[in-house]
């Protein structure tokens, strides 16, 4: 792969004055006041929801881990993204409704930890304050899992050239951090849902073209054959797959009930739009995955056929097959399409973060009378607060970004999850119930992780997590003196 040329930078600037444009818009339509600055105003069109929350919950992973994976391992790796698909499904389903219902009915709640408060008023402080934490913990990780994946395209497109006085790996993280803050900081949540419409648009038309070319160019059969001759089980769905493999890949899709930056899309969909969205959501979904999947299957194929063709890291070969196979200007495009999906999930979990900082830290213990000006500025201080602590932890280059989002997604899963459906669903939870999930799940994913367990076992760290938690909120919202809320639809 080759240093960047003329065209594919001009793409690439072209593509970043959009989002600061949109940013400057969106800046002078809904930033008044918190709701309209973290929520939209609760207005977003059905096709505008739909799209952010897929293009926030899909990130670099879509374009990078995913097809990394199924460039190392074959077809086995495609249940991922099923267990996602179904999961997203059920979230749209469960979740979506009654979110959107109830968070207006608990007081206007505009963040989840707030949600949480106001339907428990007997734990109040202490889910606002422990939901918050783990909010900006775990977002400050899957931040930096969006950060590597922009140091990677840098890295891969400008080899050992020094840009900005940095490596080109630190320069790339940089870059798209900075970007991202622009837009976020200044337009709020309607540039974030607005970035992440136009940056769906482009995903799914990158991951639509690039295989198809491929498959034009190399033959479906050549392809076919070829990926037979490195492994006879590498178009099989369960080739070598064990039981314990099978439902780890599977459980990914309980993470999606427990997504702070995906479940706030339903807060702030416009009122009737749920059903819409969702299938909008789920034709977009449907169709960037089986992009994806046929990008790590084509290009392991491509590369096996072009013995002149090196592949150092697996999770670049949507960078790799751009760099070879296209004009430099629709290269740009492509990258600019890498860089979509990596900048909406950043910018999305930057305004969640920054939410939770803001309402529920800052005007919780510090401001309770400031004013809405205030806040909104506050809440930009915070994105970039949230930003810098992404970038420290991006700064190492040998990074996985599979790995650093599978450990922010059990996370975010195991605590959230159980909680959120519960919440929204059992008239019979406490506040006490509800607080002993959320630390239950996530002090088992951790311990899960750091003890070693997750490899030992094989077992995905989300699947002890959310199960302890859902007995956690049972046994404890069985036991405890607090009278639990009714108002449940």
């Amino acid at each position: 792969m080759g240093a960047m040329q003329t065209p594919t930078l001009i793409s690439l600037a072209l593509y970043f004055i959009l989002m600061l444009g949109i940013g400057l818009y969106a800046w002078r339509k809904s930033t008044e006041d918190s709701e309209g600055y973290l929520l939209g105003g609760r207005n977003l069109p059905p096709a505008v929801a739909a799209l952010s929350a897929g293009a926030s919950d899909m990130s670099g992973w879509l374009l990078l881990g995913l097809p990394g994976a199924l460039y190392v391992s074959g077809l086995v790796e495609a249940w991922i993204g099923i267990g996602l698909f179904i999961g997203a499904l059920a979230n749209w389903m469960i979740v979506a409704p009654r979110l959107r219902e109830q968070t207006v009915s608990y007081g206007n709640s505009l963040t989840i930890p707030e949600f949480l408060a106001n339907r428990f008023p007997d734990r109040a402080i202490a889910l606002r304050v422990v939901s918050a934490v783990i909010v900006v913990v775990f977002f400050s990780v899957y931040s930096a899992a969006g950060l590597v994946g922009g140091g990677k395209l840098f890295a891969a497109s400008f080899l050992d050239e020094p840009l900005l006085g940095m490596s080109p790996y630190m320069a790339g993280v940089v870059l798209t951090a900075g970007v991202v803050l622009a837009y976020t900081m200044v337009g709020g949540f309607l540039a974030v849902s607005l970035t992440d419409f136009v940056q769906g648009c482009i995903m799914v038309v990158a991951l639509v073209v690039m295989p198809l070319v491929v498959l034009f160019d190399d033959g479906v059969g050549t392809v076919t054959t070829t990926l037979r001759d490195i492994d006879p089980n590498f178009l099989s769905w369960f080739g070598g797959l064990s039981a314990i493999g099978f439902i780890s890949a599977i459980a990914w899709g309980l993470g999606y009930f427990g997504q702070p930056h995906i479940i706030v899309r339903f807060m702030a969909v416009r009122e009737g739009g749920i059903k819409t969205a969702r299938n909008i959501g789920m034709s977009w979904m449907f169709v960037a995955l089986i992009g994806a999947l046929g990008v790590g299957l084509v290009g392991r194929a491509h590369v096996a056929l072009n013995p002149g063709i090196t592949l150092d890291d697996p999770e670049t070969i949507f960078i790799l097959l751009a760099n070879t196979l296209f004009h430099p200007f629709v290269t740009g495009f492509l990258l600019a399409a890498l860089l979509a999906a990596i900048m909406s999930t950043i910018s999305s979990q930057l305004l969640v973060s920054s939410s939770s900082l803001t309402e529920d830290f800052y005007r919780l213990f510090l401001r309770k009378q400031a004013s809405e000006r205030e806040m909104v500025n506050v809440g930009r201080i915070c994105v970039l607060l949230v930003s810098v602590a992404a970038i420290a932890i991006a700064a190492d280059p040998d990074s996985e970004v599979l790995g650093l989002v599978s450990n922010a997604w059990a996370g975010f899963g195991a605590a959230f999850g159980p909680l959120i459906i519960l919440s929204l669903t059992w008239r019979g939870m406490t506040g006490s119930g509800a607080l002993a999930g959320l630390v239950t799940g996530t002090l088992v994913v951790i311990a899960w992780i750091f003890s070693g367990a997750a490899e030992a076992t094989g077992v995905y760290e989300i699947i002890p997590g959310f199960a302890a938690a859902w007995v956690a909120i049972w046994l404890v919202s069985k036991v405890s003196n607090g009278k639990p809320n009714t108002a449940v639809a």
